[in-house]
């Protein structure tokens, strides 16, 4: 019988080390990969300023806690009031910004051919990220560590306090936007404008109002993710949004484009993916988004509809 070497035993330890990163940052793709998803469900636009949007959280959070002079780590009621009040601000940024960009950006063009809406998003992004460089300059800024160090140990594998914040604030957040979806007349709403605009609205769905509901929701995703993003990493630029949002996008294309349990399931796949090809791969760290996005160019190739998608027919 082959006994287990304790280079066995290190190599099973770093292997499931590396699964928990992933988890972390899965949890913070996920959130980003809603936005996408929920926009496209209702409108069928892939909104590429929302990595942006979340950028922005990031941004400002960081303004306000170098505005009241936070340099290192919080503890008892301050950490808890410090982390309740970035998380309203960059829900409130990121929210308000998205429902902006879709009433001035969007909402004129939503009977416009599909180029249209689509070059505005972009353009939408290039403003937010410009916008963002010439306030805080183009350089990366360390966001302060308020978050105490502390860990749990299973076995090899290091747990950290921070990592179980964010995944179990995330899965709640999931949750509470599935129980949204299924449970409530807005959610209805949702789901009668995503399969059917015009029956929709003959039935009395306010088409308007659901769309921004949508946007502002997709919006306090992100911004929430903003926050755990400054958390998690650690450093603040203008170009965050831009990769980030690439990456979150590519998990709701695994998933299923549209389906909301699909973006949960490729955001979770995607980190998991990521942090096993930094670690196992030479140069992982360079090549990891390289290896995010050939995973995005199979699954349009292969698999256009996702792993949760299903096939449809192009509405005329």
């Amino acid at each position: 019988m082959h006994m287990l070497t304790l280079a066995d035993t290190a190599g099973i330890g770093i292997f499931f080390q590396q699964i928990e990163n992933g988890i972390t940052l899965g949890a913070m793709y996920a959130l980003v990969a809603l936005g996408y998803t929920l926009v496209y469900g209702i409108i069928e636009l892939i909104n590429f300023a929302h990595g942006d949007v979340f950028m922005w959280s990031t941004v400002v959070t960081l303004v306000v806690v170098q505005a009241m002079g936070i340099t290192g780590a919080l503890t008892g009621l301050a950490l808890i009031g410090m982390l309740l009040l970035l998380i309203v601000i960059g829900v409130a940024v990121s929210a308000g910004l998205n429902v902006g960009i879709e009433r001035l950006a969007y909402k004129p063009l939503r009977r416009a051919p599909r180029l249209a809406p689509l070059i505005a998003a972009i353009g939408a992004s290039f403003i937010l990220e410009n916008a963002a460089q010439l306030w805080r300059g183009s350089s990366f800024v360390a966001f302060p560590a308020i978050f105490p160090p502390g860990r749990i140990s299973i076995g090899s594998v290091n747990i950290n306090y921070l990592d179980i914040f964010i995944v179990v604030i995330a899965v709640a957040l999931m949750v509470g936007l599935d129980r949204l979806i299924r449970l409530t007349r807005l959610g209805r709403a949702m789901r009668a404008t995503a399969q059917d605009p015009e029956a929709a609205s003959l039935m009395g769905v306010n088409i308007d109002r659901t769309i921004v509901y949508t946007f502002l929701i997709g919006g306090a995703l992100a911004g929430a993710t903003g926050v755990f993003y400054n958390l998690y990493i650690g450093q603040v630029w203008f170009l965050t949004g831009f990769q980030l949002g690439l990456i979150a996008f590519t998990a709701a294309v695994l998933g299923g484009i549209g389906n909301v349990n699909g973006a949960v399931v490729g955001g979770f796949l995607i980190g998991i993916i990521n942090s096993l090809a930094i670690q196992y791969i030479p140069s992982g760290f360079q090549w990891s988004n390289a290896i995010v996005f050939a995973i995005l160019v199979l699954i349009l190739v292969f698999r256009p509809s996702g792993l949760l998608g299903q096939r449809v027919p192009d509405k005329v």
